[in-house]
């Protein structure tokens, strides 16, 4: 009786010992930091979503730390996540990648997720998860084409011309203006693609100016890829009777009718996903997790608003070359020296 016993008190510390095990490996603390501030309605909203869906779905506790585009906050937004005890840290680094390197180096128990762009460290313990936004520009760019192309619907000139507003110069934009560039000319070899860089990311007034330049000079449509400045490019194709279209979170209803689609980063998605490896034990520390139309990382929002203004039978066109991208019978080309370090 008292070998049975011994066995099944020696058991049971096994059982408990394991399951604090598996306890303490499960993250109980989630950080989000953004260099921006939420409200864009965009794709920092929509990584809002996701730390929002994990905390309800997985009952972790949930921080979000906003730099409101101020580069001072950065460091102490970082300081702020270690402090806080976070198991993990989600983090748009664009700008700051030498910093959470560091950070990185320094707290290699933590699991870092990068967001947007690729940052590698010493310990490659930094998981970058980033957004084929080329695959989702094309599709803009398919979009734009099909539009600028037919004077039948309103407000569209017999000029092929359309456009697009950044945020500014940097790989990223970039990356959106060749695959907008290249979906366009798929569609219409002599369609002219006109591009400005407002040179700031929250002023919907710069935003305006820009998108007015561009309707001026005989665009039908408008790409906006800049962020909060963005904001005004759409109220700059309401005043002119134009089009826009919005980029990161669906936007087509902040303008009705004159929003075509917007081109989705489905941030929060990502979010989600990674959570859930971590949790499930598959989560690779220090690889690059690439996110397509295939993957659902990106897409357009094709909703009541599209329908509004263009017809279904090239709805039905832009949905079938949506389709051949996720299927691989269309590849897209990637922007070249597409690592943002």
């Amino acid at each position: 009786m008292k070998k049975r016993i011994a066995a099944l008190t020696f058991t049971c510390v096994i059982l408990l010992s394991l399951m604090i095990s598996v306890s303490a490996a499960t993250p109980k603390r989630v950080a989000y930091i953004v260099g921006g501030a939420l409200g864009d309605q965009a794709y920092l909203d929509s990584g809002q979503e996701g730390m929002d869906r994990i905390k309800s779905e997985f009952g972790v506790k949930t921080t979000t730390l906003e730099c409101n585009y101020d580069a001072a906050r950065y460091p102490q937004a970082l300081h702020s996540a270690v402090q806080w005890n976070a198991d993990v840290i989600f983090i748009f680094s664009h700008g700051f990648e030498d910093l959470l390197e560091q950070y990185a180096d320094k707290y290699p128990d933590k699991i870092w997720v990068n967001l947007d762009t690729i940052v590698t460290n010493e310990k490659n313990t930094i998981t970058s998860a980033i957004f084929v936004e080329e695959e989702v520009a094309f599709m803009a760019g398919v979009t734009a084409a099909l539009l600028t192309t037919d004077t039948s619907i309103p407000g569209v000139n017999p000029d092929k011309v359309i456009g697009a507003v950044g945020g500014d110069d940097d790989p990223i934009i970039r990356a959106f203006i060749f695959g907008y560039e290249n979906g366009a000319h798929y569609i219409d070899k002599d369609v002219e693609i006109k591009s400005v860089f407002a040179g700031v990311w929250n002023d919907p007034v710069r935003g305006k100016q820009a998108a007015k330049q561009l309707y001026s000079q005989g665009a039908d449509v408008v790409f906006q890829i800049a962020a909060l400045t963005g904001a005004g490019v759409l109220e700059a194709a309401k005043d002119e009777g134009k089009y826009a279209i919005g980029v990161d979170g669906n936007q087509n209803g902040l303008q009705p009718g004159h929003v075509v689609t917007s081109a989705l980063k489905n941030v929060g998605d990502v979010i989600y996903d990674i959570h859930k490896t971590i949790l499930n034990d598959t989560y690779e520390p220090g690889v690059i997790k690439a996110y397509g139309l295939k993957e659902g990382g990106v897409g357009l929002a094709i909703d009541e608003h599209t329908k509004g203004i263009l017809p279904e039978k090239m709805i039905q066109q832009i949905l079938e070359i949506e389709d051949k991208i996720r299927r691989g019978e269309l590849n897209v080309e990637r922007y070249p020296h597409k690592r943002y370090e």
